[in-house]
């Protein structure tokens, strides 16, 4: 019995797991931050996977829309904390299967009345054997698998919002830097106009009226081209932030976005497509999730009403005799019968079937604001793009006058000007185009299929995890 004895404890010893303590260090997680960059031997192999193309230069010279998802899907903190939620939903699965442990009872007995000759020691074991009965572990498990599905939907939703972010700040930079462009051009104009009316004013052909308005609208345009210099830097550290690198890992390289590609509106606005992102949103689907887990916790809560058994059989050995006993346990549902935890899950469920509508009726909402305000947008983008197109015409009408002598150059650079002014209000009704398709994308969750990438711990994570 010693030898079995001591079998069985090295045994349960040896199942047992020990403690390895994993201590954060701000100054090297601060460290790593910083270091991170679009130069990462990993993640050109990660974008290489995923895109299914290889890379003859890296890092590449120009980082579009979808390379640049892919790398905030390697870097983004705020998308591993969801991946982190996901894993705990799924450990907490195989903790709603566990089945309750037996409880082993022993000791010593002493009989003070033992007759003379007989050993007075009485030696006892029981065991106590749950039985758990009406399903818990079954309904417990239901609740779990729905939690750890709510719990991956919510990681789609944040990746989607980790997308949406990369998004506009891409589309912000890339319109700070037209809009930089434009301002420049318009700034060295408007110079050259100031210093012909000052040309002119010393040959007495101008008025010093019309000159101070000049150098008033030169003045406004340097003023334009330095908050436009100042909102590009802002942009290119919104899309810093959106990847999850530092500001000077941006140095070198180019931000495109193709302002002038649109979509095909049916994708985007078809009935079909709008039934189902009424059904399909990751946030939707994750509140039904949310729906069914209450469901099965109140399966679980009245299943409570039935009580567990246990088995307690047990062992004596009484001066020289052998006791055997077998007794069972079961709680007696007199005072209550789960009744309040009861209560408390309907209107769990209650709580969990409102937030599902209020996810629907907010997902029509956004469908049908969006759609609205694309609407309009084309309108806008169009009536723009016809006026920037005669103001066009326009300037290269005065250049062919200005070649012909029947026109002054003067005249030219005012109409340049001009056709520069429109081409800034051309470029706002493409920005506010392209945030309206960015927000209908958003709504409806299209047309990007999320990679596997986004659920997975990125290499980078799991290097940094090893360690």
């Amino acid at each position: 019995m010693k030898h079995w004895s001591f079998i069985l404890g090295i045994g349960l010893l040896a199942g047992c797991a020990r403690f390895q303590s994993q201590p954060i260090s701000p100054a090297e997680s601060a460290a790593k931050l910083e270091s991170r960059s679009l130069t990462n031997a990993v993640l050109k192999a990660f974008l290489e996977d995923n895109l299914q193309r290889e890379f003859s230069r890296w890092p590449p010279a120009q980082w579009d829309l979808e390379m640049l998802t892919l790398a905030a899907f390697f870097y983004q903190p705020g998308l591993e904390v969801a991946r982190a939620q996901w894993r705990v939903a799924q450990a907490e699965v195989q903790t709603a299967g566990g089945r309750p442990n037996p409880t082993l009872t022993a000791g010593p007995g002493y009989n003070f009345s033992a007759a003379s000759g007989l050993t007075p020691w009485m030696p006892f074991g029981s065991l106590d054997l749950p039985l758990e009965t009406a399903g818990k572990r079954h309904h417990r498990i239901a609740r779990a698998e729905h939690l750890s599905a709510a719990a991956r939907l919510n990681l789609a939703t944040t990746a989607w919002s980790v997308r949406s972010n990369v998004r506009a700040g891409l589309l912000e930079a890339t319109t700070a830097r037209r809009r930089v462009a434009i301002l420049s051009a318009q700034t060295s104009l408007t110079l050259q106009i100031v210093t012909s009316l000052e040309q002119r004013q010393r040959a007495g052909a101008t008025s010093g009226a019309e000159l101070g308005g000049a150098r008033i609208a030169l003045a406004r345009t340097q003023t334009e081209l330095a908050d436009a210099r100042r909102q590009q830097a802002e942009a290119s550290a919104r899309v810093a932030e959106a990847v999850g690198i530092q500001l000077d890992a941006l140095n070198g390289i180019e931000l495109s976005f193709n302002l002038s590609q649109l979509p095909a509106w049916h994708e985007l606005t078809s009935a079909a497509v709008r039934q189902q992102a009424l059904q399909n949103r990751t946030d939707i689907l994750g509140a039904l999730a949310g729906y069914a887990a209450s469901q099965s916790g109140l399966q679980l809560e009245i299943a409570k009403q039935y009580p567990d058994i246990h088995l307690n059989p047990g062992y004596q050995w009484d001066q020289g005799e052998n006791k055997w006993q077998l007794g069972l346990t079961a709680e007696l549902p007199v005072f209550n019968q789960n009744q309040g935890p009861m209560a408390e899950a309907r209107a769990r469920r209650a709580e969990s079937a409102a937030r599902f509508e209020a996810a629907q009726a907010k997902a029509i909402a956004e469908i049908d604001r969006t759609t609205a305000v694309l609407g309009a947008c084309r309108t806008n983008a169009s009536a723009s793009q016809m006026l920037a197109a005669a103001y066009q015409n326009q300037s290269e009408s005065v250049a062919a006058q200005v070649r012909a002598g029947a026109a002054e150059p003067l005249d030219l650079l005012t109409a340049q000007l001009e056709s520069g002014a429109v081409a800034l209000g051309e470029l706002e009704a493409q920005v506010k185009l392209q945030q309206a398709i960015g927000a209908l994308e958003d709504a409806v969750q299209r047309p990007l299929n999320l990679p596997t990438a986004a659920f997975e711990s990125s290499p980078n994570q799991e290097k940094e995890n090893s360690k």
